[in-house]
């Protein structure tokens, strides 16, 4: 990873400035939005070389390409608001399971145990997909310049995503017996894990009141529209809704997290400070 310049560059001392008034909670913000990129990025990436044919492998790598190259702008911003002597690199490879700040749906593995499901990485895909849209194109208008560049950037790419994945949810949902079933599967498993998104807490409210950041929970009627939309068309049933709230935000993941982080950080970490 390298530091990437976007259109707002300049403006980043604005930024800092910002960030000396809100405290930890602009980084601590900005590593959320992050750490949602990277840990999709890598877990979409296991499918390089495995997936169901070879489109849908070419499509899955350039989306996790997508995803990697926004969490470097975001940790890359990160660092520097920061200022701790950290860089990007320093963020993804050199914490621990802990300190990583994605919503626990994205760390979840492709599949139930070990044997991969295409339905599971789509129907996730799409639920991720169809909250980004709107939460990159709200944060477009960030006070934070180098957060809305990047937004900006990355609202084109999520679009993309979600056209991909609610075109294979409705080929799957109004496909074969069998693909039916595990696309309503897939969604039923993963559905409880959506209400994370809806979770306020002080970090995301005092993000949104001094405009940097927005609530998501103000975005859930757009994802319902986007999300029922697709259902319909597809034939499927919108599972029910849970209590269930899980916590990767808060930095409590499941047990997938650990393994998934020690085999992305394993090189870095066994020859720190290696360029190549």
């Amino acid at each position: 990873m390298t530091t990437v310049d976007t259109p707002a560059q300049g403006a980043a001392g604005g930024a800092e400035a910002a960030a000396a008034a809100l405290g930890p909670e602009h980084v601590e913000y900005l590593l959320r939005l992050g750490d949602n990129a990277l840990v999709l990025g890598q877990r979409l990436s296991e499918w390089c070389g495995h997936g169901p044919v070879l489109e849908e492998d070419l499509a899955l790598t350039n989306i996790a390409l997508d995803l990697i190259g926004q969490a470097r702008l975001l940790l890359s911003h990160a660092a520097r608001l920061e200022a701790r002597g950290r860089d990007e690199d320093a963020l993804a490879y050199f914490r621990d399971e802990q300190a990583f700040r994605n919503w626990t749906l994205l760390e979840l593995p492709n599949g139930e145990a070990k044997h991969d499901d295409y339905a599971v990485t789509v129907a996730r895909n799409f639920l991720h997909s169809a909250l980004m849209v709107e939460l990159w194109q709200a944060l477009a208008g960030s006070t934070d310049p180098q957060l809305a560049a990047i937004a900006a950037k990355s609202l084109k790419e999520a679009r993309s995503h979600l056209r991909h994945s609610a075109d294979w949810m409705i080929r799957f949902g109004d496909g074969t017996e069998d693909s039916h079933a595990r696309a309503q599967a897939a969604l039923d498993r993963l559905w409880p894990y959506t209400n994370e998104f809806w979770a306020a807490d002080p970090v995301e409210q005092r993000a949104a009141a001094n405009g940097i950041g927005v609530s998501t929970a103000a975005l859930k009627p757009a994802w319902d529209q986007t999300v029922d939309a697709v259902l319909a068309e597809a034939c499927l049933k919108r599972p029910a809704d849970s209590n269930f709230v899980s916590t990767g935000k808060l930095g409590r993941h499941s047990e997938f997290l650990g393994y998934l982080l020690a085999e992305m950080q394993s090189l870095a970490r066994q020859h720190p400070g290696a360029t190549w």
